[in-house]
């Protein structure tokens, strides 16, 4: 494949995917110009294997895309939250946090890096094999003792159903993590399990987007 080819497919899936150049090249390891150079000039005159590889997991794309002899079974066409090798799937870090204070307005989804998880295991805990898993930190202590601040939450996006339980939601244009209690005629109640954080009832369903549940936590030792 030509290199002003590679070079057009990497630009298009930086402004399909809405990241920005230098956020490629800190996730690479790379000076903030590396993405942008390779692109506008051409130098480096092809990527590093290990940039390409990387790159090509980010995106979920085949390493040929980005300039990579094709292969048979090219690992490079896992995406994130689909099967990998050996029965695991890369799960996405995002970098977004889900704030258990007064709720977060970062939405910089940017991918922070990737865990690869066992098949098994997340059937096991509740997770949808067709949804696009992630996993955030938790940054307030609202919702302690049962997530505390810094943890990290495994979230399932499958669509949401009407149960009690903790999930990371949208409410007042801000993203928080909180417990919902359903109730009768579309109404909830947003709770916060630490009781020095206010909790609210009655409070109309359409007035808060769901983003996923959350089905499992792991802090530091």
């Amino acid at each position: 494949m030509e290199n002003a080819q590679i070079r057009s497919n990497l630009e298009q899936l930086i402004r399909e995917r809405g990241v920005s150049y230098a956020a490629l090249s800190d996730m690479l390891g790379r000076n903030s110009a590396y993405i942008q150079q390779f692109i506008r000039k051409g130098s480096p005159r092809k990527l590093d294997e290990a940039d390409r590889r990387v790159l090509a997991e980010f995106f979920g794309v085949a390493e040929d895309v980005l300039g990579a002899p094709a292969r048979s079974g090219d690992m490079g066409k896992t995406k994130s939250g689909e099967s990998g090798f050996n029965g695991m799937r890369f799960i996405p870090r995002l970098s977004v946090g889900a704030s258990a204070g007064s709720g977060a307005h970062n939405d910089d989804e940017l991918q922070a890096g990737r865990i690869a998880c066992d098949d098994a295991w997340l059937k096991k805990i509740g997770v949808s094999v067709s949804s696009e898993p992630s996993i955030i930190q938790v940054d307030g202590d609202s919702m302690e003792p049962s997530l505390k601040d810094g943890d990290d939450i495994l979230v399932d996006r499958s669509p949401a159903r009407a149960r009690d339980g903790i999930y990371v939601i949208r409410m007042d244009d801000m993203l928080m993590v909180k417990r919902l209690a359903f109730g009768p005629g579309g109404q909830l109640s947003v709770i916060s399990d630490n009781k020095q954080y206010p909790s609210y009832d009655n409070v109309n369903l359409d007035s808060v987007s769901i983003i996923g549940r959350v089905v499992w936590r792991g802090e530091k030792i």
